[in-house]
């Protein structure tokens, strides 16, 4: 079901409904789990890396550590976590995040036209890359964009998907498989 499209960057696993340019960095990596088929880019170090590497957030010197690649998965299900809770998260489930953004500072830039930007001064680890997500992150809730990134209401799948409806009431990454799946399964309930 999520195979790639030539419409996205290699490194991106979302087929229809990509987010804009950088949340498609945080697309992706919570992505980077996909529950159907059972892969999971973040449990094999050399995987991850390439990953990290093709997407930008990682500098081709840095090593992964079997405890980066815990610590990822632990962050991307904490993003997935705030993603599904739609502002109602359990605090526990913001534990890594919480971690991530103590052990790392931001620094404010100045662009040439006086715009003001936080950015990520270091590239050189697993975490750097992390934190380079949670910026990501910020800056949509910022600009209003991280309320169309959603997963699937499927729990089978929780596919991170893109809501370019006008209304903004998408649920499923595909309605018709994943929205049918969850219609049937209701109707057969009901019936019961």
């Amino acid at each position: 079901m999520h195979e790639q499209k030539d419409s996205v960057p290699g490194w991106s696993h979302d087929e229809e409904k990509p987010a804009p340019m950088p949340l498609l960095l945080v697309q992706g990596f919570v992505n980077t789990l996909d529950l159907e088929t059972g892969t999971d880019v973040l449990t094999d170090a050399e995987e991850a890396r390439s990953w990290l590497i093709s997407s930008g957030l990682l500098n081709r010197r840095a090593e992964i550590a079997p405890a980066d690649l815990t610590f990822a998965r632990a962050v991307r299900e904490s993003i997935r976590s705030v993603l599904a809770a739609d502002g109602d998260v359990d605090p526990g489930e913001l534990r890594s995040l919480r971690a991530l953004a103590n052990a790392h500072r931001a620094r404010l830039s100045v662009s040439e036209h006086g715009v003001l930007a936080l950015e990520n001064p270091r590239r050189e680890d697993v975490g750097d890359a992390l934190f380079e997500l949670l910026l990501i992150v910020h800056a949509a809730q910022r600009d209003g964009t991280w309320k169309r990134l959603k997963t699937c209401a499927n729990p089978e799948c929780a596919w991170a998907f893109y809501d370019r409806s006008r209304n903004q009431q998408g649920s499923w990454c595909e309605m018709a498989v994943c929205g049918n799946r969850l219609k049937n399964r209701q109707f057969r309930a009901r019936r019961r």
